[in-house]
């Protein structure tokens, strides 16, 4: 609600659909950084989907991506493993609802 408070509703809308895109290509990066191993690349591009998820209040996201940064940080594989496949979902249905609700395209 403080996005189309401050920005009124094109605006809102516009930095919404810029997020979704850009938590798009993220997700991909995170899935491409995971499947190489390379945990300063995933840490680098979750603490980046944290933050859009934030601001779009896609709290579960934000969530989710916090619970994958810290077991990268305590380096539980098994755990590192079962979350990124939660983020997944998580991520793929929010995704999903909001452009479904705004009818927003990539």
């Amino acid at each position: 609600m403080v996005l189309y408070a401050e920005l009124g509703e094109r605006g809102a809308e516009r930095v919404i659909s810029l997020a979704m895109e850009d938590l798009a290509e993220t997700l991909v990066g995170i899935e491409t950084a995971a499947a190489c191993g390379d945990r300063a690349q995933l840490t680098e591009r979750l603490s980046h989907m944290e933050d859009l998820a934030d601001q779009v209040g896609l709290t579960s996201m934000v969530v989710v991506a916090r619970d994958l940064l810290n077991c990268i940080a305590s380096g539980d594989g098994t755990a590192q493993a079962a979350v990124l496949a939660r983020l997944m979902r998580v991520a793929d249905r929010s995704l999903t609802e909001v452009w479904d609700l705004g009818d927003l395209r990539l």
